[in-house]
């Protein structure tokens, strides 16, 4: 049995893909009930603010995980790690697929946010430390196409299984468990990391690692920005796209969310060679020019201007991901990078419920069109901090930089 094992365990190429896997897994979870919200508001007659409560639960429940275990994976491996948060996204997907009743989809989210929570700062430090292509920022911008793929593909599945399978409600979640186990599957064949090396884990706080304070802020401000434009979208998105298109078609509403995601990853193809200030620069601009665009669609409800938004989003939400990330993984000392991407995430989801929960109390008691109108400028504010100290850092770092440089005689 151990010559099996042995022969079986991939190498450091298989297990960086296997951990850009988990990631897609993570984003396939976390967008494969979008599609569906609006059904299970019609069957179960559930206002607006639920929908967009489930949405939250989900970032919540990882906050909670992110705080007391984001380190988790210092202590014992990346691979243990991922594994578990697994588990948890396997589960979550059976209580989906039982669902009698919205109790369970708030259950359901909680769950996913447990598994992610465990498993995201694990597959991101994974990739960093297994990264065989000579370019440092190409896991940054693989984990960015990594998490689009898994998020464009589980919303038009969803929507596509809804329309034309039986079981709308209980289909995509058959397929997110099977992606649960072949995930699990090939992570299990990868090298045990734990043990030589690490530091013994035990609950406690998130921390963050001396000198990286003002790189830290950039890339969570960064990284937030896309959060909070993908809040909005993901929770309000399938009903806005319902609204706009005039239609019930969850296959047409499915294809219409997927263009962002396909955004995200056809971006992200080219990002790998970008300067990351430069990146959450850009990130930031094309953003507010998302949040316009949003406001726009739904004030006028042309279904132009929601597709352009679709776009648009996805670029802006590429550029600031991809920018925040490459900054703190080439930053982050490899004994807490787990740790110090856990806390990222920390805050970042944090911002996210948020967005996701206040968008939808306002679309709620004012309307969908009124509510994006309040939340753009509020987002747009994360943007200009984000440009803005993300100037602010590479100038220090210049300044830094000239300084150090030997005086020519």
């Amino acid at each position: 049995m151990a010559l099996v094992t042995r022969t079986f365990r991939l190498g450091r190429g298989g297990t960086f893909w296997s951990a850009a896997a988990v990631l897609m897994l993570c984003l396939w979870s976390s967008g494969a009930p979008s599609v569906l919200y609006p059904l299970y508001a019609a069957q179960w007659h559930l206002p607006q603010v639920v929908i967009t409560s489930v949405f939250g639960a989900y970032p919540l429940a990882l906050l909670v995980v992110l705080l007391f275990f984001g380190g988790l994976s210092d202590g014992i491996g990346r691979r243990r790690a991922m594994l578990l948060g697994i588990v948890f996204i396997g589960l979550s997907s059976v209580v989906f697929a039982l669902a009698p009743n919205v109790g369970f989809l708030f259950a359901g989210r909680v769950m996913q946010g447990i598994g992610t929570g465990v498993a995201l700062g694990a597959a991101s430090a994974a990739l960093v430390e297994n990264n065989t292509s000579g370019n440092a920022r190409f896991p940054s911008s693989l984990a960015t196409i990594s998490t689009s793929a898994g998020l464009a593909l589980a919303v038009f599945l969803s929507g596509l299984l809804a329309q034309l399978a039986p079981l709308p409600l209980v289909l995509s979640f058959a397929v997110l468990f099977l992606l649960s186990a072949a995930a699990y599957a090939l992570t299990w064949m990868t090298p045990d990391d734990a043990g030589a090396g690490r530091p013994r884990w035990k609950p406690q706080g998130l921390h963050l690692p001396g000198g990286i304070l003002r790189v830290f802020i950039v890339s969570t401000l960064s990284v937030s920005v896309a959060y909070s434009c993908g809040a909005i979208f993901l929770s309000l998105g399938a009903q806005m796209a319902r609204q706009l298109t005039g239609t019930t078609n969850l296959l047409v509403i499915g294809a219409v969310l997927s263009t962002s995601a396909v955004s995200i990853g056809v971006t992200a193809l080219f990002l790998s060679r970008v300067h990351a200030h430069l990146a959450v620069v850009a990130g930031g601009i094309v953003s507010m020019v998302a949040l316009a665009l949003m406001a726009v669609a739904a004030t006028t409800g042309s279904l132009a201007v929601l597709l352009l938004w679709c776009v648009v989003g996805g670029i802006g939400y590429s550029f600031a991901f991809t920018g925040g990330l490459s900054l703190i993984n080439r930053t982050a000392p490899a004994s807490h990078r787990g740790a110090t991407l856990s806390l990222l995430y920390l805050f970042s989801y944090l911002l996210q419920a948020a967005t996701a929960i206040g968008a939808g109390q306002l679309a709620t008691s004012l309307g969908l069109d009124r509510a994006m109108e309040l939340v753009a400028p509020l987002v747009g504010f994360l943007c200009v901090a984000a440009i803005v100290l993300a100037v602010v850092d590479l100038l220090a770092r210049r300044r830094i930089a000239r300084e150090a440089a030997p005086v020519l005689a």
